[in-house]
């Protein structure tokens, strides 16, 4: 196995830095992709990976497209220079990093699996993002007729890149906020098996959030009832696979 780390960042730039101070432990290679941030935090993107070169990489796409844009563009980067396996982080100092080793733990074992984390949140979480997020697994169960992906959301998971880079030469995946639902029920219908591993999540580290309310709540909306036309199409392998 040869596993690196995915970072999209999009104007982190406070956080960042902390997330790749605690990642040096690891010994993993990262890939930083910048999409289309500020001045301010391409420059800090660009301190970091000239401190780091051995070990950080730095990809520059020159618009904002979004996460899903983002974390594609580390894809074909990890897979063009001969990755097996990266692991996916949000670059705002949300996840618990320490439980990486989880991640490659769970990787190692069941090489060709998705790798999941489900978050745990502490008592001051919004009802509202809760409930949201509900929302998005129940569409999840559904469109993969299965109980299989705990949590869709969580931007903290390991990919099998083989299986990564046939879904990307057959689909045309979200590119925003919509990427992570989309990605997982997609390698599940792919028969990619799956492992959830439970991780704190807490607030991020700069108090900086992408996620548009409306907007990203629409594409997700649009992406479940998309899936939901796919799933319909495949009823009879889900089924199939879910009597076996």
């Amino acid at each position: 196995m040869k596993t690196c780390i995915i970072i999209p960042v999009y104007n982190h730039h406070e956080a960042i830095g902390q997330v790749i101070e605690a990642l040096r432990q690891f010994n993993l290679p990262c890939l930083l992709i910048n999409d289309g941030s500020s001045a301010q935090c391409t420059s800090e993107l660009r301190r970091l990976a000239e401190k780091e070169k051995q070990w950080v990489v730095l990809r520059e796409r020159t618009r904002n497209g979004g996460k899903g844009a983002a974390v594609i563009t580390g894809f074909q980067l990890a897979i063009s220079n001969g990755f097996t396996h990266a692991i996916q982080l949000d670059a705002d100092g949300q996840h618990c990093l320490d439980d990486i080793k989880l991640f490659l733990s769970a990787s190692t074992a069941n090489p060709d699996m998705l790798i999941l984390g489900v978050p745990h949140y502490d008592g001051s979480v919004p009802k509202k993002r809760l409930y949201g997020r509900e929302f998005t697994n129940l569409w999840i169960w559904i469109n993969t007729l299965s109980f299989d992906i705990k949590d869709g959301m969580c931007g903290f998971r390991c990919y099998p890149l083989a299986a990564v880079d046939k879904l990307l030469q057959s689909t045309a995946l979200g590119q925003h906020m919509d990427f992570d639902i989309d990605i997982a029920v997609r390698l599940h219908w792919q028969g990619i098996g799956i492992v959830n591993i439970a991780t704190d999540v807490k607030y991020p580290l700069d108090g900086v959030s992408h996620f548009r309310m409306l907007q990203d709540n629409l594409l997700i909306s649009k992406k479940h009832a998309q899936l939901f036309l796919g799933m319909l199409w495949r009823l009879p392998i889900l089924l199939l696979r879910h009597w076996q």
